[in-house]
């Protein structure tokens, strides 16, 4: 039974959909991703070997077409960009985006967000960590896919420095008193600012694809920044 529980499969935050990749997509994946494409393994990423010097990291889970992504980039040269995302079309856009805009301070990878966090995102290394509108899973018995829990909070707190910031986005209602929960839980975290809105003020961040078509819909968005709580 021991052995039978280690082998257990991880729980996920996500399902890998096989989305159609339109010709230049792939063209950017085999052509762009030499350059901007980083490849998971166990060992600590350097980020000022990557970036080729010293600068603020900022990283964002879960960065779909990339589009906020690469304007983030695009309007903060002195800061460097890290995004992760597993799927390809959304990879392959982003690409093509951080192409025309002519930035060199972004870096992709494609692979499991938690794997990165744990094994190459070094001890205090980022200055803030950007999850806008992650999968609600609003089934209940799917809410243990939820990628906000107890243990993602400590993981995402080892990986910031003293003062660096969480900042997350939803439209989902249900999953919103799901983060407040959570996070009242945390001593790692005190929440610096909590927004409702429709649209017209978000938190320090540019409106997403996802966002837009949500407000069509008619839902509310919640913004919050959280802090990283000094010596904790």
């Amino acid at each position: 039974m021991e052995e039978e529980i280690q082998h257990r499969r991880p729980i996920r935050s996500f399902v890998r959909r096989t989305g159609r990749l339109t010709p230049p997509q792939l063209k950017a994946l085999q052509d762009l991703w030499p350059k901007f494409g980083l490849e998971y393994s166990d060992t600590p990423l350097n980020f000022e070997a990557i970036f080729g010097g010293s600068a603020p990291t900022v990283l964002e889970i879960g960065f779909g077409n990339g589009e906020t992504l690469v304007q983030q980039a695009a309007e903060n040269p002195g800061a460097n960009y890290l995004g992760i995302e597993v799927h390809e079309p959304g990879v392959g856009h982003c690409l093509l985006k951080a192409r025309d805009a002519g930035i060199d301070n972004l870096r992709l990878l494609m692979h499991d967000a938690i794997d990165v966090l744990t094994h190459q995102i070094p001890t205090a290394s980022l200055s803030r960590v950007n999850l806008y509108f992650p999968d609600p899973w609003p089934k209940k018995r799917h809410h243990k896919r939820r990628i906000v829990q107890d243990r993602f909070l400590d993981t995402i707190a080892d990986c910031l420095g003293d003062g660096g910031t969480l900042n997350i986005a939803t439209d989902w209602a249900d999953y919103s008193e799901h983060i407040d929960e959570v996070f009242s839980r945390s001593e790692r975290f005190s929440c610096t600012e909590r927004r409702e809105h429709l649209g017209e003020s978000p938190l320090d961040r540019p409106q997403t694809k996802f966002e837009r078509r949500g407000l069509k819909r008619g839902y509310q968005i919640c913004d919050w920044c959280f802090t990283r709580c000094a010596n904790n």
